[in-house]
């Protein structure tokens, strides 16, 4: 029985003899299977000739099953609407001027979600398409940031309503009864107005600086820093609302090198790590000054650091909640807070060019210690 004739040579030819590598990559020396995301090559007559690892992966479908086949029955995606795609986009028969098709959501059997793009490959601007390029990504990255914003928007619309809700109840309270009271009576609920007042704000400002931290749009206005004095003013002021001096023990290295940083965002960083340790710690609170190499690779015999260590004599953090510590919502405790602070911590001193550790501290508490680079701008050297 003879073999060989066939009405549709390009097709059988496909078949029988499939791109073991993608075209063109393979040589390149680029492996596909080495790509994190899925790609999918069909050819001028729309027969698959590329179908990598990744793609296997998120279709759940072999390779050897897709190559050689059409792209649609290779790929049977569908719209959310449950129209077949490829019918739809008519890559090989539309317009003679399309050269891809956007990034957007599209389901493969069963219902699962990926996101799908494809690019047109013509030898001529207005010629026939050659290839069409698939690339596949799966869909839970994208949940996960849709979850985390959803997790900001529930957190904060929480942390608003109670002292929204305290400010309405007193001040339409003293409004509508403002004889019935005393004097103390309504310093205290106005006192009340007031801490609710400033929680907002701080809540607000915190939203703002994730916001400027993830735009990588963190302004720093560099200048002189003396960082143990920043650190006894903060010392001071707990001790000015009433917490024992002998609580805090400040060790400050000489001589510390020239700091130039950012004075407000470092005090946001010192507050924020100092008010853990009184809220959440224990004994007493250490916080060591020091100056130490640079924390840049590369860079440590070159440029010199400040560091700065907080430390308390507490419980301290479980070692499996270590490496969460920095993320968004992380709580030691219940003990109030947003669970923002840290995330906005490690942020500035990223954007300061510096590094921040947790760790455990030789008294058993939590260790905090963050490193900044020292040295006048680069406008002033």
């Amino acid at each position: 029985m003879s073999v060989g004739t066939s009405s549709a040579p390009g097709a059988r030819q496909a078949r029988r003899t499939p791109a073991p590598r993608c075209g063109d990559l393979a040589e390149l020396g680029i492996d596909p299977d080495e790509l994190p995301d899925g790609l999918v090559i069909a050819d001028e007559h729309g027969h698959v000739i590329c179908f990598n690892a990744a793609a296997q992966r998120i279709t759940a479908t072999a390779a050897a099953d897709a190559l050689g086949q059409r792209l649609e029955k290779a790929l049977p995606l569908e719209d959310l609407e449950g129209r077949r795609w490829w019918q739809l986009t008519d890559p090989y028969g539309g317009l003679s001027i399309r050269v891809r098709q956007p990034e957007r959501n599209l389901l493969l059997p069963g219902g699962r979600e990926v996101l799908v793009s494809a690019r047109y490959v013509r030898t001529e601007p207005t010629g026939p398409v050659r290839r069409v390029v698939v690339t596949l990504r799966d869909t839970e990255a994208r949940r996960r940031t849709e979850r985390s914003h959803a997790e900001l928007i529930a957190t904060v619309a929480h942390e608003l309503r109670s002292p929204l809700t305290s400010v309405k109840g007193f001040t339409a309270t003293l409004l509508a009864k403002w004889e019935r009271f005393t004097d103390d009576q309504k310093r205290l609920m106005l006192e009340t107005v007031d801490a609710d007042a400033d929680r907002v704000t701080r809540l607000i400002a915190e939203l703002l600086d994730i916001s400027r931290i993830d735009s990588g749009r963190l302004e720093l206005r560099r200048q002189p820093v003396d960082i143990g004095a920043a650190v006894g003013r903060h010392i001071q002021a707990y001790v000015t609302a009433g917490q024992p001096a002998d609580r805090f023990l400040l060790r400050i290295e000489q001589p510390l090198p020239a700091l130039w940083a950012d004075p407000d965002k470092v005090d946001q960083v010192l507050s924020n790590l100092l008010e853990n340790a009184v809220r959440h710690g224990e004994g007493t609170v250490t916080i060591d000054v020091t100056p130490s190499a640079s924390p840049r690779e590369g860079e440590a015999d070159e440029i010199t650091a400040t560091s700065v260590t907080v430390s308390d004599e507490g419980l301290g953090i479980p070692e499996e909640s270590m490496n969460r510590v920095f993320t968004r919502f992380w709580r030691g405790s219940k003990r109030g807070g947003t669970g923002l602070g840290l995330y906005i911590v490690k942020g500035i001193v990223e954007a300061h060019g510096g590094t921040i550790t947790v760790g455990r501290a030789p008294g058993g508490g939590a260790e905090f210690r963050f490193t900044l680079p020292v040295g006048a701008p680069a406008y002033l050297a």
